[in-house]
């Protein structure tokens, strides 16, 4: 808690002091205040509510299928050569590039907004489980199929097992990447939802809103993130 009380002391001197004027960085409790608001009115559960949902589906949608294109990718040769540097490729666009095009074939429903999660979810799922499971130790693949696996047996009872330090790591940079990708995705017609709370304080000048929207952003990101790591430690204790 070092730091961050650290910078909460900082942003309160240096918003008293008047090196920045109270629309371009309100003292913490003005950002308090803002919070105090938006329970009273009932929008604060709302906001929440709503980008946890689209985090949730679009994040199990993405490494679900970075999971199964980054095992086939990492235990075929052929299927490595052929999809892998279309894929690479991809990964490399950013990921406002891809809004007009999903609205463009999805409309401004919620499609599109969990469209966009998964994409940013995917890529490093499918990045580290195609590297974990193309390194995986050649004898222990020996002794699972002297054991009679094969095929989808031999990658759930033995390749994943083997590879799920690596895997938890790419789950847990994915779902990092979900919440980075959430205020791109709620930039197309959003109504609610944290990225759309950050936009339209933006807008109306709310900069304690804004600051508000930044700071719920960031805690639950590392709330989620801690409960993965908690949740991928034990897993993998289990599997040693």
């Amino acid at each position: 808690m070092i730091v961050p009380l650290a910078v909460l002391a900082l942003w309160q001197v240096v918003a008293v002091n008047g090196v920045f004027s109270s629309s371009q960085l309100p003292p913490p409790g003005d950002v308090v205040g803002a919070l105090g608001e938006l329970v009273r009115r009932g929008e604060l559960w709302s906001h929440l509510q709503t980008s946890l949902s689209r985090v949730l589906v679009g994040y199990l949608c993405g490494a679900l299928i970075g999971i199964g294109l980054g095992s086939a990718v990492g235990l075929s040769t052929p299927v490595r050569r052929l999809l892998g540097p279309s894929v690479a490729a991809l990964r490399t666009v950013p990921s406002l590039a891809w809004v007009p095009l999903l609205l463009l074939w999805l409309g401004i429903g919620e499609e599109p907004k969990i469209l966009l999660i998964a994409i940013g979810a995917f890529f490093p799922v499918y990045t580290t489980t195609a590297s974990a499971l193309s390194h995986v130790d050649p004898h222990l693949v020996e002794v699972g199929r002297a054991y009679g696996r094969e095929g989808t047996s031999l990658l759930a009872t033995v390749l994943l097992p083997a590879a799920a330090p690596t895997l938890v790591n790419g789950l847990r940079l994915g779902l990092a990447n979900a919440w980075l990708f959430l205020v791109a995705a709620e930039l197309i017609a959003s109504s609610k939802g944290l990225g759309f709370l950050l936009i339209d304080s933006q807008n109306t000048g709310r900069t304690d809103i804004m600051m508000l929207a930044i700071v719920l952003l960031a805690a639950l990101g590392k709330l989620s993130d801690t409960a993965f790591g908690a949740l991928g430690h034990r897993l993998v204790r289990r599997r040693v």
